[in-house]
C-alpha cells in the first residue's frame, strides 16, 4: 500500500465552503495518519482557512482553481466550460492517478457528469449509481441508486445490486449481504413495469442474496442490507430520511424539555439517548460513493458540515484499501462471461 491514500477534495462546493470543507479535511487528516487531502480550490480563500488549523504538513496539498461550478448551471456545460474548476480539476487528479478519491459537496450534476466523463465507467459497467449508506435498527443499508439514474433499465438495477453487496461485504464488512428491491408489496407480482421486469432477473442472479421485495417500511428495521431502486425512488426515500430523523430528533429534545420532571430524566439517560440519536444521524456515514468509476467519487449534501466531510474521507481509505473497483469489475466482467 501507498504511504498515504490520497483523496482530492473540492473545496468550494457546498453551502459551507471553503469553512466547514476545510475544518473537515483537517479533522479527518489529524485523525488518520494514512490519509492526505488535495485541496481544490481559490488558494488565498483555503490557505486562509488552513492557518486556523495544526496539522501535519505533509499530508494537506493545497491546488489553486481559480473557478466555482454553481448549483443552478448546467452540469455538461460547466464541465465543459469551466476547465479550472474546483470539481474539474479535483476529478482530473483523479482521473491522473495522483489520487484515489474524490469528494465533493458541490453540484451534483457536475460531480456525476464529470465522473462519467473524466475518471470514466469500469469496463462492463452500464451506469454509475450514488449509493448512500442509511442507519436501520440493525446498522446500516446501502440505498442503490439515489440520484444518479432515474430512468433506469432492469440489467442496470441488476448490475446495482451486484456493485451494493461488493460494497457491503468488502467496505461494511457484511457477510453475503441481503438484497432487496423496492416495492409496494411483498408479493412478486406487485410493483410497475420496472419492478416487475427486474425481480426475475435478481430473482435468478447466483451473484447476490437475494430476498424479494421489500416496502418502504421495513427499510428502517434492516429487512435488507442492499436496498436497490432506481433514482426517483431512491433519492425520494433518502429525503424522506433526512426529514423525518430531523423531526423525531427536534421532537424528542422538546419533549424531554417540557417540565421539571421530564429535564431531570433527560439528565439521566442523555448519554445513553445520545448515542441511540447518533446512529440515525445520517452526517456519521459520510457521503454517497458513485460506484462503477475507475475511480472513487464520493458526493456528500450540500449542506454538509466538517463532520460529513470527514467521514466521506476517512470512508475513502477502507473504499480504497479493500480495492473495490477491482472487485466490482472481476464480479461485472464474470457476468459477461
Amino acid at each position: 500500500m501507498a504511504e498515504f491514500i490520497n483523496v482530492a477534495v473540492d473545496a468550494m462546493g457546498g453551502d459551507h465552503a471553503p469553512a466547514e470543507i476545510v475544518k473537515g479535511s483537517i479533522e479527518a487528516v489529524n485523525e488518520n495518519s494514512h490519509v492526505k487531502v488535495f485541496l481544490v480550490g481559490k488558494e488565498d480563500a483555503v490557505r486562509r482557512e488552513l492557518s486556523k488549523y495544526t496539522y501535519g504538513k505533509e499530508q494537506v496539498e493545497v491546488v489553486n482553481a481559480s473557478e466555482i461550478i454553481e448549483m443552478s448551471e448546467p452540469p455538461v456545460m460547466a464541465i465543459r466550460r469551466k476547465k479550472d474548476s474546483s470539481i474539474v480539476k479535483a476529478l482530473l487528479l483523479v482521473k491522473d492517478g495522483i489520487c484515489d478519491a474524490y469528494v465533493s459537496a458541490g453540484s451534483t450534476g457536475a460531480t456525476l457528469v464529470g465522473g462519467q466523463v473524466i475518471v470514466g465507467r469500469v469496463k462492463g459497467v452500464e451506469r454509475p449509481p450514488l449509493a448512500p449508506l442509511i442507519p436501520t435498527e440493525k446498522g446500516c443499508a446501502l440505498l442503490i441508486d439515489c440520484g444518479a439514474n432515474v430512468d433506469a433499465r432492469p440489467s442496470q438495477l441488476v448490475q446495482f445490486a451486484k456493485m451494493g453487496s461488493v460494497y457491503m461485504e468488502s467496505v461494511m464488512g457484511v457477510k453475503n449481504p441481503k438484497v432487496g428491491i423496492v416495492n409496494i408489496g411483498a408479493e412478486e407480482e406487485k410493483g410497475n413495469a420496472l419492478v416487475k421486469e427486474t425481480f426475475p432477473l435478481l430473482k435468478n442472479c447466483p451473484d447476490i442474496h437475494f430476498i424479494g421485495s421489500i416496502e418502504a417500511r421495513d427499510i428502517p428495521a434492516g429487512y435488507a442490507d442492499v436496498v436497490v431502486c432506481e433514482a426517483f425512488v431512491g433519492n425520494v426515500i433518502l429525503k424522506l430520511y433526512e426529514g423525518v430523523g430531523g423531526v423525531l430528533i427536534k421532537k424528542v429534545k422538546e419533549g424531554m424539555m417540557a417540565s421539571l420532571r421530564s429535564k431531570i430524566g433527560a439528565f439521566l439517560v442523555k448519554p445513553a439517548l445520545k448515542n441511540t440519536l447518533k446512529a440515525f444521524d445520517l452526517e456519521q456515514y459520510g457521503g454517497a460513493p458513485m460506484l462503477g468509476l475507475k475511480g472513487l467519487v464520493v458526493k456528500t449534501h450540500g449542506s454538509s458540515k466538517a463532520v460529513e466531510i470527514k467521514n466521506s474521507i476517512l470512508q475513502c481509505i477502507t473504499f480504497t484499501e479493500q480495492n473495490i473497483n477491482q472487485k466490482i469489475k472481476e464480479k461485472i466482467t464474470m457476468e459477461e462471461e
